[in-house]
């Protein structure tokens, strides 16, 4: 019993000393491990922060915001952003007219280089080049003729296109030129060609479309001689406007010339009748268009553009043409040509019905009640029906009178 009760004494007695050894060495572990993982903050960053509040606490005390700060700070970025902006769009406008300029004189220069390498430097061409600079005119119409339509080009000099001292008189004081616009025969220096240098000596009318480039005339080349007419035109004569019209359509060329003076500050403008006609594909018909693929499905229709009888462009437009020529796609249509030309420029299309009226009663009626038309021909003719026969008769109904050109202010 003695010895039973000593070794449990003894048993009670190490368990007390382990124990305290145990807990003493738990608490110096733990202090050891505390103070590794435990830093204090440097004062330095400390006393950084508190001096940035210290900071927004004296602007919020002086009514200084520095969210309005900021804003200021923005605003006043933004008018400086804007104040560029201005200076840069002035720049692009200024520099526009510069590159403007030189396009005209870059045409000049190439038309009077391409009369040079022809072996001609001295043409009737290069003198009217040469002179072009001295004044700027309204407007250049071009009829488009060809050579058997002597009868229709005697009908228009007898009506509506002044003929000896008016002519000159109406480019000098009005600032109007009218001219013919026909090329060379398939066989060059023809009987043909012949025929209309003896009537060009007689009159003084033509701007031949071969003198610039050797255009071939004839009905399936109508694209090229339109884009002929405009570049040459726009090399010889320094004009706002550049009109092309049909030989076989009446015009009363005040009233032509009143219209354009209202789109005359404006750049890039094709004033005409536009219309959207259907694209044939059936080889044979009259307009037939070999490269209908091109727009769209069967059935579809072209884009807008003016009808071929009259339409007018600006000078620009004309330039543009004139620089371009060489790229520029004709269609079978000469009339789809040229406003496909437009298509992906910066170009208003104004559609003036005034330009398309009908023959009398038509045209009579809207003149009668003060809306002198512009132009006069069938639609079922695409001009005037027989118009060497009747224009005079449409010229004595629907004209504008002749007083009314020489009085006219442009």
């Amino acid at each position: 019993m003695y010895l039973k009760s000593r070794e449990q004494t003894s048993r009670s007695v190490i368990s007390q000393k382990w124990t305290f050894f145990l807990c003493l060495g738990c608490f110096c572990a733990g202090m050891l491990f505390t103070n590794r993982m435990w830093t204090v903050p440097e004062s330095k960053g400390i006393t950084r922060t508190t001096a940035m509040e210290a900071e927004k606490l004296k602007l919020v005390s002086e009514g200084c915001n520095p969210i309005s700060l900021q804003q200021k700070e923005v605003r006043h970025e933004a008018k400086d952003i804007f104040g560029e902006v201005f200076k840069t769009h002035h720049a692009i406008q200024t520099l526009d007219k510069t590159i403007s300029n030189l396009e005209m004189e870059l045409a000049a220069a190439r038309a009077a280089q391409e009369s040079i390498l022809s072996g001609s430097p001295l043409s009737e061409n290069l003198k009217k080049v040469e002179s072009a600079g001295k004044r700027r005119y309204l407007m250049v119409v071009g009829i488009n003729t060809a050579f058997s339509s002597r009868k229709r080009r005697d009908s228009v000099r007898a009506t509506w296109m002044p003929q000896g001292e008016k002519r000159k008189k109406l480019e000098e004081e009005k600032g109007i030129i009218i001219r013919f616009v026909i090329g060379h025969s398939a066989t060059s220096g023809g009987i043909l060609d012949r025929a209309i240098e003896a009537e060009d000596r007689k009159a003084w009318r033509f701007l031949e479309a071969g003198n610039a480039h050797d255009h071939v005339e004839g009905y399936l080349e109508l694209s090229a001689k339109t884009k002929i007419y405009f570049a040459t035109a726009a090399v010889l004569w320094d004009a706002d406007f550049y009109v092309k019209v049909d030989d076989d359509v009446h015009v009363n060329i005040a009233t032509l010339g009143e219209t354009l003076v209202r789109h005359r500050s404006k750049p890039r403008v094709y004033i005409g009748c536009m219309k959207s006609g259907p694209v044939l594909n059936q080889k044979g018909v009259r307009y037939h268009e070999p490269e209908y693929w091109k727009f769209g499905e069967a059935g579809n229709k072209y884009f807008r553009h003016a009808t071929g009888q009259l339409y007018a462009i600006s000078k620009d437009l004309a330039t543009y043409i004139s620089i371009n020529q060489h790229v520029l796609h004709r269609y079978a249509n000469e009339d789809v040509s040229l406003g496909s030309w437009f298509i992906g420029l910066d170009v208003e299309h104004i559609d003036d019905r005034r330009l398309c009226c009908g023959t009398p009663p038509d045209c009579e009626w809207k003149a009668q009640a003060g809306n002198i038309c512009v132009a006069s021909f069938d639609w079922t003719c695409s001009g005037i029906c027989r118009s060497a026969d009747r224009i005079k008769e449409v010229h004595r109904r629907c004209g504008e009178g002749e007083n009314v050109l020489w009085s006219a202010t442009f």
